[in-house]
């Protein structure tokens, strides 16, 4: 769904008359607007000549924006560092790139093949360790001066994008000058931080913002369509609107009323051959284009990207949408305060180094690389130490972002860090440095000035191209052979549980084997089969592994003593924890000597319980958690093959204490089995009485999700 505003709700002070009249129909691709596409357009005769002959200036006709919201951590992206202690260069390792020289984390193996296509700056500073302030730093190339960066007000300096929509909208595609999909950036829950609209320069130049997940088999933008609507119609809404703007604007426009008329004319022509609708139906790509992008909310606001550059958009920012349910938790996005490690593993980078270098390779075929200036940043990095959540907090000290297309120099490393990632060591960087970059790159002297609403003129930036990154006749770096290894992180996919049954191999590891690679922890394990200890044993049945736990699976003739509390588990930790309600099934049967030993001695004695619960340390055995619930269940005795496995559920919501708190996924959630002696004093199980064997078999388990909605009730 299109918005003005950026949603389908209000997001500041709500809508302008000029916005309720654009919601009426055509407006909401600024039809009504003629003087956004006539803009402060700059002329030649404006721009220094020594601007004007660097053969760099104006290299850019687009640009896509790939924004990864909460803050990537540069340790385990574009700036590792290998020799730091353990808790700051974290778990992953170093790889070298197809450029002789430059490293990337592991986790990017499909980035590092096309290192030769980037610059990489590694020196980005704010200083400011707050999304809200250094999000804005970055979007506008100034620091926030004002009362709270947590809210958008009409004072705010212009995102970046606005101002390319007012000096240099698109001659293709005006209507579209600057597009921001899927979503409007958002704090927790309902929280809009400053930076993201044209503020001072007003509604006008605000982004076109399309709020919509185009991995959805129904995406639609409404408003693009004209079912309904005559030519009749449709002229004379134009008509209607174009009198409202002769009457608040007349002025304004002065002596160019041609030029009023002509862009008048280019935006109808534009709606009424669907050159607009048709870049939005991105179900129009093949499968296979879909699937490289990778079948994520992101990878396909990519893939959409590319599409509103091909029909003519001047900007595109993606932004990196909130995954369902991680509205209000402590590691939303890429805001890894708890589980850096997993997230990064799991989620973050197998999304981004599926989909962006895609996109450079796809726009490189396409022919459009060189014309389109493509930036992949966040607000901030992450700290250089490891917290005991295993998480990285906020750090805008330094950070690195990636540079590639139109007048960027590829295959090259520009500033460093210090030897924790935690300060530029060489060439800092700037945000205003970045939007100079932009701007000059865009065919917007850097130099220059633009007029907020009551035409006071204020600089657009204080800032300088980076022109060490700048080239046209690009240096072929040394190239050589990644070393990535793109299977170490395949396409992302969103099971919570990376095995819901016992197949393969490594069907088990030890509760106290750590956190990777995930599946299944149990404990006592017996490995030697057969065997009669009690324990969690895997159990072939018609060729498929099932788990098994209790005791006797071989024979039972053995004696044995049981004390309370002892238990046997099988557990696995969650991949990529949201808030929500999960709902946890297993499929169990009871099995053993005898129908009257199960149900006398082992489901008299034993509990079978099944549980949702957090790891109590970074270590992340399951033995030592914290529970959330837990349900005991009874299977059913196998009496004879007619008796088949019982379906046992639970369901637990796991969610913020309160409106505009977090939930805390801390060291991570998981699930688990337990069989546990729960009778007081001790079981004797003499040799003299066996045969003793009773257990339970589980051939599958599930887990499923869904997600908390959005609190819009939560204020700043």
């Amino acid at each position: 769904m299109w918005s003005l505003s950026g949603r389908p709700y209000k997001m500041c002070d709500g809508y302008t008359r000029r916005e309720l009249l654009q919601i009426g129909g055509l407006g909401t691709l600024g039809l009504s607007l003629p003087s956004l596409l006539r803009a402060q357009q700059i002329s030649r005769d404006e721009i220094p000549p020594e601007v004007l002959n660097d053969p760099t200036f104006g290299r850019a006709k687009n640009m896509i924006v790939c924004w990864m919201q909460g803050g990537p951590p540069q340790h385990e992206t574009f700036d590792p560092k290998p020799h730091a202690p353990a808790e700051i260069r974290g778990l992953f390792k170093p790889i070298h790139t197809n450029v002789v020289g430059t490293q990337f984390c592991e986790l990017l193996p499909r980035t590092s093949s096309i290192a030769d296509k980037l610059a990489i700056v590694r020196s980005m500073t704010t200083g400011n360790d707050q999304h809200s302030a250094s999000g804005y730093h970055v979007l506008t190339g100034y620091r926030y001066i004002g009362p709270n960066p947590r809210t958008i007000t009409p004072h705010d300096w212009p995102w970046f994008g606005s101002l390319v929509k007012m000096l240099r909208p698109s001659e293709k595609l005006p209507p579209l000058s600057a597009v921001w999909i899927p979503d409007i950036m958002r704090l927790n829950e309902s929280v809009t931080p400053a930076g993201q609209t044209a503020g001072f320069v007003g509604n006008l130049w605000n982004p076109d913002r399309f709020v919509g997940n185009p991995l959805d088999p129904n995406y639609h933008v409404e408003g693009l369509d004209s079912v309904g609507i005559t030519p009749a119609r449709l002229q004379s809404r134009i008509d209607l609107l174009s009198q409202f703007d002769d009457r608040f604007h007349l002025g304004e426009r002065g002596q160019a009323p041609l030029t009023y008329d002509n862009f008048q004319e280019k935006a109808f022509d534009i709606l009424t051959t669907g050159k607009v609708r048709e870049a939005f139906q991105i179900q129009n790509e093949s499968a296979t284009m879909r699937e490289t992008y990778g079948n994520t909310e992101w990878g396909q606001s990519c893939l959409l990207a590319r599409r509103l550059i091909e029909a003519g958009a001047r900007l595109v920012h993606v932004n990196w949408a909130r995954e369902p349910g991680d509205s209000a938790v402590d590691n939303p996005m890429w805001d890894t305060h708890a589980q850096n490690a997993d997230r990064l593993e799991d989620v973050l980078c197998p999304i981004f180094d599926n989909s962006f270098p895609t996109l450079i390779r796809d726009l490189e075929e396409r022919g459009l690389l060189d014309e389109t200036l493509v930036l992949a940043i966040a607000e901030f990095g992450r700290t250089p130490k490891i917290n005991a959540a295993g998480g990285r907090d906020h750090w805008g000290h330094v950070f690195s972002f990636a540079l590639a297309g139109a007048g960027i120099a590829g295959g090259q490393v520009y500033g460093t860090s210090d030897k924790d990632g935690a300060h530029p060591a060489e060439n800092p960087v700037t945000p205003g440095d970045l939007t100079a970059t932009i701007f000059h790159l865009l065919g917007i002297p850097h130099t220059g000035t633009f007029k907020d609403v009551e035409r006071r003129e204020h600089k657009l930036t204080e800032g300088s191209p980076l022109r060490d990154i700048l080239g046209v006749d690009r240096a072929i770096p040394d190239l050589t052979v990644s070393e990535g290894d793109p299977q170490r992180i395949p396409p992302f996919h969103d099971a919570l549980l990376l095995r819901r049954d016992f197949t393969g191999t490594n069907a088990f590891r030890p509760t106290n084997f750590g956190s990777r690679p995930k599946g299944w922890r149990a404990g006592p394990l017996i490995e030697e089969q057969p065997h009669d200890a009690f324990g969690v044993h895997l159990k072939t049945i018609d060729g498929v592994p099932h788990a098994a736990i209790g005791f006797g699976l071989n024979e039972g003739k053995t004696a044995y003593s049981f004390a309370k509390g002892t238990q046997a588990i099988i557990a696995q930790e969650m991949r990529n924890p949201r808030a929500g309600r999960f709902v946890f099934t297993v499929n169990a049967i009871g099995e053993g000597i005898s129908q009257e030993f199960y149900e006398q001695v082992f489901l008299k004695h034993f509990t079978c319980r099944m549980t949702i619960f957090r790891f109590a340390n970074i270590q992340k055995n399951p033995e030592e958690r914290s529970e959330f619930a837990s349900v005991t269940f009874q299977p059913p005795f196998a009496k004879d093959a007619s008796i088949k496995p019982q379906t046992f559920e639970m369901s637990q919501v796991l969610d913020s204490p309160k409106p505009g708190s977090n939930f805390s996924i801390g060291t991570g959630l998981g699930i688990a089995v337990i069989v546990e002696k729960i009778t007081d004093g001790v079981l004797e199980l003499p040799a003299e009485t066996a045969p003793h064997a009773a257990w339970i078999r589980i051939p599958e388990t599930d887990l499923k999700f869904f997600s908390r909605t959005i609190n819009d009730k939560v204020v700043v």
